[in-house]
């Protein structure tokens, strides 16, 4: 039997408190949803503006001029059962938590404020996510270039909300490919896919961002170990390019035998 959501008023109007999706919905209009990341986190609960007439926060432009500041009770108040359960806990377990230390990894999170790097492995080799160094910085290979974030920025996929690179397996590093002339498929790189640094290194982002260290965690969360997929290249439209680019070539190349061709007409008969 499926459980009936809590529910929790404000300002008159009734919001089901989801806690799998993190959002408050309209109980009446499901389609009315406060996503908890909208509102504002003050440590004890969560505080946004409120429009009565919208019933949500208001619009960029809205006209309401009867808005107001609303604060809610966090989640493992508002639902215990709910955060137990979504996050692997008892009820019991849960009573005096806050959501901070049900929503973090607190034991990922202190090595991490400790100074343990997180991982990534990428086609068998471990990466050190050194976000000082702006780079994924190889284990144990010290004449590689690694992966440099900057160098990658434009490979970036905000479908995938990964990048997605060509990488050379031998030398661990990332390799640009040379798209206007590439005729074949690379056969010493393969294509892998990694998430964002703020997703690789939370902890690491805010701090060079100079935010609080903690900043955004319960959305993001905090992990220790990453493992880089492989791409298949079918599957990045290299294909396309290739095809393309070998057609280019043989016109260059019809054309440029065309020219010889004129020019030894041009010339006339030999005497």
């Amino acid at each position: 039997m499926k459980r009936e959501l809590p529910v929790y008023n404000i300002e008159g109007t009734d919001f089901i408190v989801d806690v799998a999706s993190l959002q408050l919905c309209e109980k009446a209009n499901p389609e009315n949803v406060i996503p908890l990341f909208d509102m504002q986190d003050v440590g004890d609960g969560y505080v946004f503006d409120y429009s009565p007439k919208e019933k949500n926060i208001p619009r960029l432009f809205s006209d309401d001029t009867d808005v107001t500041t609303v604060k809610i009770p966090e989640l493992v108040q508002l639902d215990p059962v709910g955060m137990a359960e979504k996050y692997g806990y008892s009820v019991h377990e849960v009573q005096g938590k806050t959501d901070f230390a049900l929503m973090v990894d607190q034991q990922v999170l202190g090595r991490r404020l400790m100074g343990q790097l997180p991982t990534v492995d990428i086609a068998g080799h471990t990466f050190y996510v050194d976000i000082t160094m702006d780079m994924l910085r190889p284990k144990d290979d010290f004449v590689s270039n690694g992966i440099v974030f900057k160098q990658i920025d434009h490979y970036y996929d905000d479908d995938k909300e990964a990048y997605v690179i060509p990488y050379n397996p031998k030398k661990h590093e990332f390799q640009e490919l040379d798209y206007e002339n590439i005729t074949a498929i690379p056969k010493d790189l393969i294509v892998i896919s990694f998430p964002h640094e703020i997703a690789l290194d939370p902890v690491g982002f805010n701090r060079k961002g100079g935010w609080d260290e903690t900043d955004g965690l319960k959305l993001k969360n905090i992990k220790s170990h990453f493992e880089a997929k492989i791409i298949d290249w079918k599957e990045t439209g290299i294909e396309q390019t290739i095809k393309e680019n070998i057609k280019k070539q043989q016109q260059s190349k019809q054309g440029d035998q065309s020219r010889k061709t004129g020019n030894r007409h041009r010339k006339g008969p030999k005497l």
